[in-house]
């Protein structure tokens, strides 16, 4: 599935599809239906496809499928191969299958991930050159497990050998412009059809959601706001510093957010850096204090209140009850 022009396909191209446990199904799904039916709608064999698991172990889907599954190991003569894993996959550390992608990458197949696989590639050391993508809500851990990397807010993005997705629906997108790429517009827009899917979306399309979406529509200006805060959390910007790079007033900014979110600013700032903490605070071995001084707070203790007032609970306590859940 490579990301460059149209050419005429002379052979049938391998894919394969690592599947880490607890993958989610709407992106495979889209991965393996698209490729199916670009196959019918061609009445050409353009994909041939099968699944691998890490090792010898049955591989579950989220939603407790399994299907038929060989080890990596055993793959041989792939062009592509393609990454659904959880979004727990940052914890992820097989030393033979990320030894195994080294060794794809070396032999010039196309490395890629229709969900949080993005952690897959980056534990690999295979994301250091390219532009990536992950799901929004994976986002902040993945920036500060691996700094190093250009990643963006978009849907999908292909670069060069690599393709990351942000993971569900956006598993279709990707692949339909892989298979425009490769096979020309027409075919992907039948299939897009096919799946009354209304447009391809593009690389620039953001992951936006879609409260935010209906929030750019009646409050572009709070959207520069929210965005403004986003990207300042480890050192929040002072309110009348936020309203003059946005060109409004404190009693703008005030209203805004009253209006469209029933919080005031810095109600709605502090929730931005204790979510972000609590994603760091989960998935990630960084201390306690690490995590305060990442997110803004002059203090552990004072960040410690917040946290146990916004979550009910402390920081250490969170962590340790979560780590006790996912282990039963």
């Amino acid at each position: 599935m490579a990301p460059g022009g149209p050419v005429i396909p002379v052979q049938t191209e391998n894919i394969g599809i690592l599947l880490i446990d607890g993958y989610p199904l709407i992106p495979f799904s889209c991965v393996v239906d698209s490729m199916r039916t670009a196959n019918r709608l061609s009445e050409k064999t353009l994909f041939g496809w099968e699944f691998y698991a890490p090792d010898s172990e049955p591989v579950t889907a989220s939603c407790g499928i399994t299907v038929p599954t060989r080890p990596l190991s055993e793959a041989r003569d792939l062009e592509t191969l393609v990454i659904c894993a959880p979004n727990t996959a940052q914890h992820f550390d097989d030393t033979a299958t990320l030894k195994f992608l080294r060794r794809l990458d070396r032999q010039g197949v196309n490395l890629g991930s229709v969900s949080s696989g993005s952690f897959v590639l980056a534990r690999a050391s295979l994301l250091d050159n390219c532009r990536c993508t992950i799901h929004w809500e994976n986002i902040p851990v993945f920036k500060e497990i691996y700094p190093q990397l250009d990643v963006a807010f978009s849907l999908y993005e292909i670069d060069n050998k690599r393709f990351t997705c942000s993971g569900g629906t956006a598993a279709l997108d990707m692949m339909l412009k892989l298979i425009e790429n490769q096979y020309g517009r027409d075919l992907a827009q039948k299939i897009s059809q096919q799946f009354h899917h209304d447009r391809i979306r593009t690389q620039i399309d953001s992951q936006q959601m879609a409260d935010r979406i209906d929030l750019a529509m009646s409050a572009p200006k709070l959207v520069d706001v929210i965005h403004l805060m986003e990207s300042n959390i480890e050192e929040p910007l002072p309110l009348p510093g936020i309203a003059d790079q946005c060109e409004l007033s404190l009693r703008q900014i005030e209203r805004l957010f009253h209006k469209y979110r029933g919080v005031t600013p810095s109600q709605y700032y502090l929730s931005l850096r204790l979510l972000h903490a609590k994603q760091l605070l989960l998935n990630t071995n960084n201390s306690v204090i690490d995590i305060s001084i990442a997110t803004g707070f002059e203090t552990q203790s004072y960040f410690t209140a917040c946290y146990r007032k916004y979550f009910g609970s402390s920081p250490r306590n969170h962590r340790s009850q979560v780590a006790t859940e996912r282990q039963g």
